[in-house]
């Protein structure tokens, strides 16, 4: 993927951080890249990262300031900011409010702007329950026009057995199958 126009919204799953910097380091090598964080991703200090140092890589990744406020993200529509928008991480609970019209945080403003312009979102689900109660809003999201995932899997069956992840790894292709308007398949590995 060359040359486009990516707003990457990054949700509170933190554990998965580290598997989506290596995500941006690609796309960001040959796209203009703009980080948009939800609240818990702008702010939160965790044990896998401290919010500030995580927005520095962010700067140093993309060179962009992220996007952090619905009003920042407002302007995606009017602007026609991005060819392409990814989630990732997406939350159980981001999933739940896209799938129920919930435009709460600057994430979710960034989706519903874009889905305005018809162009694609991609959502890389990272989820304890997306084979409990989120499963319902990932069956829902499935039928909505321009939402895609990328494909997905149980993460760790053993401990934690409705919980799945995208494939980090698959983003670019599930990327480049929305700018075609399709599903990149198979949806679950």
């Amino acid at each position: 993927m060359q040359g486009k126009k990516i707003g990457v919204g990054i949700t509170g799953s933190f554990c998965t951080f580290s598997q989506v910097l290596p995500v941006l380091e690609r796309l960001a090598r040959d796209n203009e890249v703009t980080p948009i964080l939800s609240p818990a991703a702008a702010t939160m200090d965790t044990r896998f990262y401290r919010a500030e140092d995580f927005i520095q890589e962010l700067n140093r990744i993309t060179g962009k300031t992220p996007m952090t406020t619905i009003v920042e993200a407002e302007q995606i529509g009017p602007k026609r900011l991005f060819d392409v928008l990814l989630v990732a991480p997406c939350t159980g609970n981001t999933l739940a409010k896209l799938n129920h019209g919930i435009t709460d945080t600057s994430v979710l403003m960034a989706i519903k702007a874009q889905v305005r312009n018809d162009q694609p979102v991609v959502l890389a689900l990272s989820t304890n329950d997306a084979l409990g109660t989120a499963a319902v809003n990932i069956g829902g999201l499935l039928n909505r026009r321009n939402l895609y995932f990328v494909p997905f899997s149980q993460d760790d069956h053993e401990k934690k057995p409705r919980s799945m992840a995208a494939r980090f790894g698959l983003c670019e292709q599930a990327m480049e199958a929305a700018l075609e308007g399709r599903q990149a398949q198979p949806i679950i590995l």
